[in-house]
C-alpha cells in the first residue's frame, strides 16, 4: 500500500494537494499532459484502488486516506467520460466512492454552468478573455454533469464529443479559444438536454438499477422480495431527499440513514458492498 501510494503521488511533484475544487484538480491535470502519461497514471492508480478495496476497512488505511482521496479525485477528473483510452479505465470501487462521498461538501466543485449559459454578458466576457483557467473549470464541471447521466445515449454522445475536442486541443489541432467555444457549446446542449430529461424516466432508471442489484443479492441465497424492497427504498428516499442533497453533509446523512433502515428491515444491513452500490445509484439518480 505505501509503495503504491508513492508511485501514484510521484506523478504530481511540487503540486499543492491542499488546494481544493477545480483549481487543485487543474494543477494536478497539468502533470498528466497527454494520453500516454494519463494511461500510465491510470494503470498505477487502478492497482492502488484494488489494494485499497481489498484492505478496507482495515485501520492501516487511515494514514493514507487523505492522499488516496486526493488521487481518486484526480483520477475521476481525467478518466475519459465514456472510458475510452488505450487501456480499460476502471470505475472507482465501492469503498473508494464511499470515501469520496463523505467529503463531497469539502472538495466538491462549484457548478455554475447553468448560470453561465443563461447569462449572455457573462458568456461574452468569458469568450473574449479566452481564460484557460475558466476553460478548465467549465470542462471539469461538464465532465461531472455528463457522468450523472452516463446511462443515457444523449449524454453519452455529448461525452464522446467532449473527448474528441479535448484530444484535438491536446494535440494542438485547435486553439484555446476554439476549445473554449467547443466546450461551451457542449455545455449549452447538456443543460438543454437536462431540461428535456423526464424526472420520472430518471427515477425509472434508478428503480431498474436497484432491481438488478437486489436480484444479484437474492442470488446469494438471500430470501427477499426484490420488488418490495425496491419500492420501499424508492418511497423512503423520495421522502427525505431535497434538491442538491448530494452536495450537503446533512442530505447525505439523511439518505444514508434511510437506506440503512430499509436494509436492516430486510436483514441486509451487514452487506457493506450492497449498501455502497445501492447508495451510489441513489446518489446518481435521485
Amino acid at each position: 500500500l505505501p509503495e503504491q501510494v508513492q508511485k501514484c503521488l510521484a506523478f504530481f511533484q511540487n503540486i499543492d494537494r491542499t488546494k481544493g475544487g477545480y483549481e487543485g484538480l487543474a494543477a494536478a491535470q497539468q502533470c498528466l499532459p497527454n494520453n500516454e502519461t494519463r494511461d500510465r497514471f491510470a494503470a498505477e492508480f487502478s492497482l492502488l484502488g484494488r489494494i485499497w478495496e481489498a484492505l478496507s476497512p482495515d485501520p492501516c488505511l487511515k494514514a493514507y486516506e487523505k492522499d488516496y482521496r486526493w488521487l481518486s479525485q484526480v483520477y475521476e477528473s481525467v478518466r475519459p467520460v465514456n472510458n475510452t483510452g488505450k487501456l480499460l479505465w476502471h470505475r472507482l470501487g465501492a469503498k473508494t466512492v464511499e470515501l469520496i462521498n463523505q467529503h463531497t461538501g469539502v472538495d466538491g466543485i462549484k457548478d455554475d454552468i447553468g448560470e453561465l449559459i443563461l447569462d449572455a454578458e457573462l458568456l461574452d466576457s468569458v469568450l473574449k478573455s479566452a481564460d484557460g483557467k475558466k476553460a478548465k473549470e467549465i470542462e471539469l464541471q461538464l465532465i461531472a454533469r455528463l457522468r450523472k447521466h452516463s446511462h443515457d445515449p444523449k449524454f453519452q454522445e455529448l461525452g464522446e464529443r467532449l473527448e474528441r475536442i479535448r484530444q484535438k486541443h491536446e494535440e494542438g489541432l485547435i486553439t484555446s479559444l476554439e476549445f473554449l467555444k467547443g466546450i461551451l457549446e457542449i455545455a449549452k446542449e447538456t443543460v438543454e438536454a437536462e431540461k428535456r430529461t423526464d424526472p420520472k424516466e430518471e427515477l425509472d432508471k434508478a428503480k431498474s438499477a436497484l432491481t438488478e442489484l437486489f436480484n444479484e443479492a437474492k442470488n446469494k441465497s438471500t430470501h427477499i422480495i426484490v420488488e418490495r424492497i425496491v419500492e420501499d427504498i424508492d418511497k423512503i428516499v423520495k421522502n427525505v431527499r431535497f434538491d442538491g442533497w448530494q452536495a450537503t453533509a446533512a442530505g447525505e446523512r439523511q439518505v444514508k440513514q434511510a437506506l440503512r433502515a430499509q436494509l436492516l428491515k430486510y436483514k441486509l444491513h451487514t452487506d457493506q458492498e450492497l449498501f455502497d452500490r445501492a447508495y451510489g445509484y441513489i446518489r446518481q439518480y435521485y
